[in-house]
């Protein structure tokens, strides 16, 4: 038993009106409950006034039971089941009952079909398509055409028919001749060996071609043959050049071991040359950085002295009115004004800054540029590579600055203050 049997005849149960549902589960194991009262419902439907034992209680009962329905269906319905089958109660079971579901669902489709029929025929009676009675119309009209002349020749000939019977008559009675039955038998004869000379004739080509055949596989064969023991000598024979094929592919496997090596290396290299490019790029970020802070606090500084510087000299004119000596004017007239070391540069703002003392300026100014070179060349030592030519712009740079910073050695003295009694 199949899973498609087992579905078609519980579908087609279904489709019969069988009360309970039946699952394809139920036959894996041996029912014979529900198969008793699936062959008793599908009697009943077949001859509702059938008188079948329903007894399954023993052995004997189902035995009986099985041989009522089988000699029912063969002699009523012709089908043929196998007792065996049925007793078992399982899967082959089903196979057999799908005999009889088979013949009861073929006939009710047939109902249905033939209701349907009806059904349409019934519709279509009141419909009358012009269109589609045109082809009919005509050839009806070509059925009568020839029906007349067809009558017309019926007629004719019936009429010859009294001259007719009398030769025909006539000719049935003459008694045959054997000399013309002799000869239409050998002209038979000759007609039939000549068929069959034909067909031995092409026998015998048959035969020539079937040998010709043949020998054309005998000689592809022995040409096969050959061709496999060329083969094989060449594949036993080594090649003169094997050799150095092979050296050169081993010398060829070294070098690429090789330039994988050093494509290696390249390429570590570039990377530890990116990442000192970038570390140096770094320390010259951090390095401007640092100068440009130093720079920041040393105008601080000497903005800090310049106002110092200014408070000192305000406090030296500020004297008693008793010493009126010319020593005196000439401690209290302020010195000459030094220029601040950040003298202004083309391209930037003119900012003057300086203080009221002399010569101890000019040394401490001197000695904060000479430190302030100093470190600039010590940073500048540690550049290397393409960082040179940047480096030297910028010392150049700083140098011209700190000379424009320089305040001049002979520079001129301010004007002294004007004597005067109302001074003081």
């Amino acid at each position: 038993m199949s899973f498609r049997d087992l579905k078609n005849f519980t579908e087609m149960m279904r489709a019969l009106g069988y009360p309970r549902l039946i699952s394809m589960e139920n036959f894996t194991t041996p029912n014979f409950t529900l198969v008793s009262e699936i062959l008793i419902w599908l009697v009943k439907r077949y001859e509702p006034h059938v008188d079948i034992p329903t007894d399954v209680d023993t052995e004997s009962d189902r035995i009986f039971f099985i041989k009522a329905v089988v000699q029912f269906m063969a002699t009523k319905a012709h089908i043929k089941l196998n007792t065996k089958h049925l007793y078992q109660a399982d899967g082959y079971a089903v196979k057999e009952m799908l005999k009889i579901t088979s013949v009861l669902y073929n006939a009710m489709k047939t109902k249905q079909m033939a209701l349907e029929d009806a059904v349409e025929e019934d519709s279509n009676k009141f419909k009358f398509d012009l269109g589609s009675r045109i082809s009919e119309l005509k050839a009806a009209r070509q059925l009568a055409s020839e029906i007349t002349s067809r009558g017309a020749s019926l007629y004719d000939l019936l009429g010859k028919e009294a001259e007719l019977r009398e030769m025909r008559t006539a000719a049935i009675a003459r008694p045959l001749e054997i000399n013309e039955t002799e000869k239409a038998l050998r002209a038979a004869i000759i007609e039939t060996l000549e068929i069959v000379e034909r067909i031995k004739e092409m026998i015998s080509n048959v035969v020539s071609d079937e040998a010709s055949l043949d020998a054309k596989i005998e000689k592809k064969k022995q040409d096969l043959e050959r061709h496999q023991k060329r083969l094989q000598t060449l594949q036993s024979v080594r090649p003169a050049f094997m050799d150095e094929y092979e050296k050169i592919e081993e010398e060829l496997q070294k070098q690429y071991e090789v330039f994988v090596e050093k494509f290696r290396n390249l390429t570590y290299l570039e990377s530890q040359l990116d990442e000192y490019h970038r570390l140096e790029q770094e320390r010259f970020e951090e390095a401007e950085n640092t100068l440009r802070i130093m720079q920041h606090k040393l105008r601080e500084e000497e903005r800090d002295l310049m106002k110092g510087s200014l408070k000192d000299s305000d406090s030296d004119l500020d004297v008693p009115e008793d010493e009126e000596s010319d020593s005196d004017l000439e401690e209290s007239r302020p010195s000459k004004p030094q220029p601040s070391r950040n003298a202004p540069v083309a391209g930037r703002g003119a900012r003057f800054t300086g203080n009221m003392q002399g010569e101890d300026s000019d040394d401490t100014e001197d000695s904060e540029i000479d430190a302030d070179e100093d470190d600039e060349e010590d940073e500048d030592e540690d550049e290397e590579g393409e960082e040179e030519e940047r480096r030297e712009e910028d010392e150049s740079l700083e140098v011209l600055l700190s000379r424009n910073n320089r305040p001049p050695r002979g520079g001129v003295r301010p004007a002294l203050l004007e004597e005067s009694d109302d001074d003081f």
